[in-house]
């Protein structure tokens, strides 16, 4: 993993800074107005007030990822680190992942039948693993979903993640791993890239299929070495 410019993180953090102030004054007053402390008002009125504190919501939960963002870059966020069930992590993250707004994509989990454990932080992992499989779940077009197969491999475990030929190209590809993840990805916010680093802190390397970038859809492999 390449040093982080120093720049980087104090960046970040000056941002959150700069644009949290404005968006707690702009949602403020929005809810002032939505609880008719300004005056009545009509359905249309409340409808775009409501889409509007809607918006807001997603400005300060981006700011939130913004600021682990810089905390992870900075190398000052915490880890409680303990013997983890890797399987029971992937149950966690598929059961926690949210609905899809538009259309149903199925997630099928397929466990190796050894034991599996790493060193992780439990909660931090499953955001991790979550995220990443929330991100390339949004991109399925094929209607059989998302598998995600667990497997070992020599002292380490992987992780393949995939859409039909996508998995299939990731299980069947020769030599060790080497092309990048694409973690910034749009509709994802900055989950992917705290997950990246979540998952670095842990000594552990996501890869992309081995395509160029622009054409990495549905597809992640994962590599973590045993406890």
């Amino acid at each position: 993993m390449q040093p982080t410019d120093p720049r980087w993180p104090k960046v970040l953090s000056l941002s959150v800074h700069e644009f949290r102030t404005p968006v707690t004054v702009v949602a403020g007053y929005i809810r002032m107005l939505l609880t008719d402390r300004a005056g009545a008002l009509n359905d249309q009125q409340r409808r775009l007030l409501q889409d509007a504190e809607k918006s807001c919501g997603r400005l300060s939960a981006l700011l939130v990822e913004v600021s682990e963002l810089s905390n992870l870059e900075a190398g000052t966020s915490p880890f409680n680190k303990s013997t983890v069930d890797l399987h029971t992590a992937l149950r966690d993250a598929v059961e926690k992942l949210p609905p899809l707004p538009e259309r149903y994509v199925p997630v099928h989990l397929e466990l190796a039948d050894e034991p599996a454990t790493i060193d992780a932080d439990p909660a931090r992992l499953v955001q991790a693993l979550g995220s990443i499989i929330a991100g390339l779940r949004r991109e399925v077009v094929d209607e059989e979903g998302l598998t995600i197969r667990e497997r070992r491999a020599g002292g380490a475990h992987e992780i393949l993640m995939g859409d039909g030929a996508m998995l299939a190209m990731l299980e069947n590809e020769a030599g060790p791993p080497s092309a990048m993840f694409d973690e910034w990805r749009g509709g994802c916010g900055l989950s992917l890239a705290i997950a990246r680093r979540i998952l670095n802190a842990h000594d552990v390397t996501i890869y992309g299929p081995p395509l160029p970038l622009e054409k990495q859809k549905s597809g992640a492999r994962i590599v973590l070495r045993s406890a």
